[in-house]
């Protein structure tokens, strides 16, 4: 297989045409054809169709496509594995959600930091599925999540609960019914409750995928939403105020490789010191 093919059709792909591909690699597109025929040859497959508009993926296109990303970013993990830096004896894929990295994911990362100086650290941040993805592909040594893995080869340890609240930048601001009301996406669980709490109530003109992003929102605009208390702590009673409003809870987890627990028996010491263990 050519990772060069492969990286210029996943170029194609996003930039939507051989042209287009060709600016971005800053290659001529003879070259983008040359790289998608070799790909082709390799396979012996037709990958997609060219068109005046552009090109559009055949079905042994899109088969290719979910397999072409993973190797490019195995790839990317291999090269970054034999090139560590001088005096480094491996390196540690972090993956963390981004509304647990403030206090949680900062934390585990500055004591494997500050007590493993021989290990490189590399961060990795992202939603539900991303973080999924890379740990069922083995991009990610531990990701730090509100998601427990059900495989096998992981291992999953209870790291935290966030306590949800509902705050506001008036503390008079009504529960119900506010034009202000930002609903923030906290899980599954998280939504089939505050649909039962709240069903005579509307849906809320303005939604966020975290609650990092909807925090700054109402630090910044005003209005109320539901955010975990360990990151509005900061805020409470100063420029956001609780208020009198059914509460949730969501639990967060730390998800390891077990191959990285048994070729890495100091992370047991760094969980048992952050309480996890």
């Amino acid at each position: 297989m050519n990772l060069i093919a492969l990286r210029t059709f996943l170029t194609i792909i996003e930039t939507g045409s051989l042209v287009r591909a060709s600016e971005a690699l800053n290659v001529t597109q003879s070259t983008v054809t040359a790289r998608l025929k070799t790909l082709e040859d390799d396979l012996g497959q037709q990958l997609m169709h060219r068109q005046k508009s552009g090109t559009t993926l055949t079905a042994a296109g899109v088969r290719l496509q979910r397999y072409a990303a993973t190797i490019s970013d195995l790839w990317q993990q291999a090269r970054q594995e034999t090139a560590l830096p001088d005096g480094m004896q491996s390196v540690c894929n972090m993956a963390c959600h981004p509304d647990l990295w403030p206090d949680l994911g900062a934390r585990i990362f500055d004591h494997i930091r500050s007590t493993q100086p021989h290990i490189a650290l590399s961060i990795w941040t992202g939603g539900q599925h991303d973080l999924a993805h890379w740990q069922d592909h083995g991009l990610v040594d531990l990701s730090v999540t509100y998601w427990p893995s059900t495989r096998s080869s992981d291992m999953t340890d209870p790291i935290s609960t966030d306590d949800l609240i509902l705050v506001a930048s008036d503390p008079d601001a009504p529960i119900r019914f506010h034009d202000g009301y930002v609903f923030v996406e906290a899980g599954d669980a998280f939504g089939r409750a505050h649909a039962a709490a709240y069903a005579d109530a509307g849906t809320a003109r303005l939604s966020f995928g975290t609650a990092t992003l909807g925090l700054d929102h109402i630090l910044t605009h005003g209005g109320s939403a539901y955010l975990p208390r360990r990151l509005v702590a900061p805020h409470l009673e100063t420029t956001l105020f609780p208020l009198e409003a059914p509460a949730f809870s969501r639990d967060a987890y730390v998800v390891t490789r077990k191959v990285t627990r048994d070729g890495w028996p100091w992370f047991n010491d760094v969980l048992a010191a952050e309480g996890i263990r």
